[in-house]
């Protein structure tokens, strides 16, 4: 590498590695395996000066030897973290098979945050596993998560990906990528789930002190930290899975190990976007009793926090019947907890305010609807924005032209101006998701014909998800109707 010491001095680094303080089981020191040709295919420049870093002066050859893990920044101390985690509701030990993380950043607000690599090679805990990963499964997580953070959906970032110049064999041979992902941490209910598996009180108990302060610190101090993280975390979860409901985001591998103490949504193997609203939506090909489905997520969520509050029982109290009665209490205020957030959200999508008796019913009528008729979920809430649209043959409808005039009398006891609803409801809902046949469409041209026009076009429009775009109209069509089910995979 020709790039001088001062400039790669310059990018920016301040790596304060935390995590590798824990007791060893949780952990093992590792470092990437090297590729063959390091090609760099996208990086988030948005992200990186947030970050703090600036790679302005160095070349893309250096900056792809920097994110496949063949010349490790300064200060990077890389390890593979430990965890288990039920996998469609089966325990198994696990841990980062595929990923590395190679330290913490300090950005400029001094927030901390994960720098990980995923597809880097094996690790300790890779199984029959090869490690590596194929570069449409790391697009895939690069534009969803990117657009997960447009819409104000707690997520963990892409910072680059870059192509190993080697094959990986999956159904098919398959050109290898590697995924940087930044994250507020990597701490899992699958983390916990393993340290409890161990019957290490000491470790567990170190656990739960690092995660408040590393997350939480303001609680810090509290009488009993065990319980005061499951109140915060079940608080997190709601408000994240209400806002996948939300956007029509169907997460499809909600497994403890994939289910984050900070609330960032994580893991973006078979995730899909809802076309047309139907609750029983699913897109995992290996999700084959729709435990993961879209009206499921809630409870799924709720299921989780039942693990993770098991795995904290010896530090809520000493004695075991009292700390079960303790963290179900805690766990049963879940549903109301839940209904109540959706509710509000939901009230938002149709520019309500206040309180009023027929609210409940106006919503779910409207998606009793919605289902029946086989509408896409998106873009009817924007059609409700925008009036013209409603000229539309599905609007025609007897049934919503009754709704819709319920809805419009409901609207004017708001006590506030339209354009307060208008404005309401366009900060809520999407004119722009990630479209499933737009993102195929970006992968096939990457994969196929290496041709990357297409994903920054994607990337350029999902940046602004709540704005009426001009030139956009493609991205707003939901697909042609097919007979062909569409399918996500956990691809790696």
């Amino acid at each position: 590498m020709n790039e001088s010491t001062l400039e790669v001095s310059k990018i920016g680094w301040r790596f304060d590695n935390s995590y590798v303080r824990l007791p060893d089981m949780m952990l093992s020191k590792i470092s990437p395996i090297p590729v063959k040709k390091p090609k760099l295919i996208i990086l988030n420049h948005e992200l990186s000066k947030e970050l703090g870093l600036d790679f302005s002066t160095i070349s893309d050859d250096y900056i792809a030897s920097i994110f496949s893990g063949n010349l490790l920044p300064k200060g990077s101390e890389s390890i593979a973290q430990a965890y288990a985690g039920h996998q469609f509701g089966h325990f198994t030990m696990l841990g980062d098979g595929r990923a590395i993380v190679i330290g913490e950043h300090l950005a400029p607000n001094n927030k901390r945050v994960d720098i990980q690599f995923k597809g880097s090679g094996r690790t300790p805990y890779s199984r029959n596993g090869d490690g590596r990963a194929a570069l449409g499964p790391m697009l895939r997580e690069y534009i969803i998560s990117e657009a997960m953070h447009a819409l104000g959906i707690p997520t963990t970032r892409s910072l680059a990906v870059v192509k190993t110049g080697e094959q990986v064999i999956r159904e098919t041979s398959l050109p290898g990528a590697i995924l940087t992902r930044v994250a507020a941490s990597h701490i899992r209910v699958g983390t916990f789930q393993y340290v409890a598996s161990q019957g290490d009180i000491k470790t567990l108990k170190a656990l739960v002190n690092y995660s408040i302060n590393r997350h939480y610190p303001d609680y810090k101090d509290t009488d009993n930290p065990a319980l005061t993280l499951l109140k915060i975390v079940l608080k997190k979860q709601i408000e994240l899975v209400t806002n996948w409901m939300r956007v029509g985001f169907i997460h499809g591998v909600m497994n403890t190990d994939n289910m984050t103490i900070s609330g960032e949504t994580i893991d973006y193997g078979p995730c899909a976007f809802m076309d047309v609203y139907n609750p029983e939506t699913v897109f995992s090909s290996i999700d084959y009793h729709g435990r993961y489905a879209y009206f499921n997520q809630p409870g799924i969520t709720k299921w989780n926090l039942l693990r993770f509050a098991e795995t904290l029982l010896p530090l809520i109290d000493n004695q075991e019947d009292k700390a079960i009665k303790i963290a179900e209490e805690i766990i049963n205020g879940f549903d109301s907890f839940y209904k109540n957030h959706w509710f509000r959200m939901m009230k938002k999508k149709l520019g309500l305010f206040g309180e009023e008796s027929e609210d409940e019913n106006l919503i779910n009528t409207l998606l009793v609807w919605m289902n029946q008729n086989k509408v896409d979920y998106t873009n009817t809430f924007c059609s409700l924005i925008d009036e013209d649209l409603l000229k539309e043959k599905p609007f025609q409808d007897s049934i919503f032209l009754n709704w819709h005039k319920q809805w419009k009398k409901r609207l004017k006891k708001n006590k506030q101006p339209t354009e307060s609803s208008l404005s309401l409801m366009k900060r809520t809902n999407p004119t722009i998701i990630p479209r499933n046949h737009k993102v195929e469409e970006v992968l096939k041209a990457a994969n196929v014909n290496d041709d990357l026009t297409l994903l920054y076009n994607l990337l350029k429009v999902l940046k602004k998800p709540y704005e009426n775009q001009l030139n956009a109209i493609t991205y707003k069509s939901p697909p042609t109707p097919s007979n062909k089910k569409y399918q996500t995979f956990c691809g790696t």
